[in-house]
């Protein structure tokens, strides 16, 4: 594979267009990034690839002010390869 390779946080900067455009968390006034765990850069993202996330959903536990924190398991592809970008725990907490 020749020519330029995106940098690993542009494909992490991704993660809340992918959330945003996979589903919607009703009853929720705000939503906040609370961090990564776990993150691997598994494969090289070409300039120009197209790419999709994969979630689940591993834990979802109370949290202070009647909110919630959510761990999701990310799993970024890109479109002809057959190993993952980028592998990646958010965390996301959500208040009423």
């Amino acid at each position: 594979m020749a020519g330029p390779i995106a940098h690993g946080f542009l494909t992490l900067s991704l993660f809340p267009k992918f959330f945003e455009s996979s589903f919607e968390i009703t009853g929720s006034r705000m939503g906040v990034n609370y961090g990564l765990n776990k993150v691997r850069f598994t494969a090289p993202v070409p300039v120009g690839s197209r790419l999709r996330a994969r979630m689940k959903l591993l834990a979802a536990e109370p949290i202070d002010n009647a909110g919630v924190q959510m761990t999701w398991e990310v799993t970024v592809e890109r479109e002809g390869s057959a190993k993952p970008v980028c592998v990646a725990e958010s965390l996301v907490r959500r208040y009423p």
